[in-house]
């Protein structure tokens, strides 16, 4: 029997924590849904992740949080990144940075990397960092990729980069779902963005008046949430070989929740 993984899209505030809480069980029963991976990144008040946020999205069935640049907002998550394996960051992060860019167990392996391209971060080589974190975790057979990343180009040449030698490659950190969810040529399943779970009526997310007013004045201003109304529940389910690692269908599942 293949491997069904559910892949979910950056997870904005209180509206994304209570979409999954609603939604997830059901997927998760429905379609038969083995392991499941969601990015955390905003689901504190739109800006990083907290003990409590993270432990709402373990209890509504995720198995493990990848996340990006925002998880850096709540310090009080530092620590919590040492003990538990199951929230990682982007692994090419300078060294002592907290928590770890890898979660393995059971013959799965997670892998968090962050691009460069217009992303203001000073970090290694996502590529490079993919290669070693590869040779270190060759005894895991299935190997699924986030790569947080503000360019499209970035996405796509890792994927190809990583084609054949991982199961998963899917994109996070623009919030909008892309159209391109596919199998590459040597069988790994690829989408340039998941989306988010969050808002529908928003800007990623957020409230759209003090972005509008950011654009037309240029002037710092504060952003937060939209946490009532319909929302949206962007997500990839892929079917993954067990024997051979390579994936045998992807297909995007996005829900609107009134």
């Amino acid at each position: 029997m293949p491997l069904t993984v559910l892949m979910i899209g950056d997870i904005v505030g209180k509206l994304g924590r209570r979409t999954v809480a609603g939604l997830l069980p059901g997927i998760r029963k429905s379609r038969r849904v083995d392991f499941v991976i969601a990015n955390g990144e905003n689901t504190a008040g739109g800006r990083g992740l907290t003990a409590k946020t993270a432990g709402e999205l373990f209890e509504s069935g995720i198995d493990v949080l990848t996340s990006g640049n925002h998880i850096w907002e709540n310090r009080e998550i530092y620590a919590l990144m040492d003990r538990d394996e199951r929230i990682i960051r982007p692994m090419n992060y300078p060294e002592g940075t907290p928590g770890r860019g890898v979660y393995k167990r059971d013959g799965i392996a997670v892998m968090n990397v962050m691009g460069r391209t217009f992303m203001g971060a000073h970090l290694d080589c996502p590529f490079r960092a993919m290669d070693r974190a590869l040779a270190d975790a060759a005894d895991h057979c299935l190997a699924l990729v986030d790569v947080h990343a503000e360019a499209t180009s970035e996405k796509i040449a890792m994927g190809y980069y990583l084609d054949g030698r991982v199961s998963a490659v899917v994109g996070t950190h623009t919030h909008v779902p892309t159209a391109d969810a596919r199998i590459l040529p040597q069988g790994t399943a690829y989408v340039s963005d998941l989306g988010m779970v969050g808002a529908l009526h928003s800007v990623l997310g957020m409230a759209t008046a003090p972005i509008i007013e950011r654009f037309l004045t240029q002037l710092p201003n504060r952003f937060d949430p939209v946490e009532t109304g319909p929302a949206v529940f962007n997500s990839v389910l892929i079917q993954i070989d067990q024997q051979t690692g390579r994936a045998v269908s992807i297909e995007r599942l996005d829900r609107e929740v009134a």
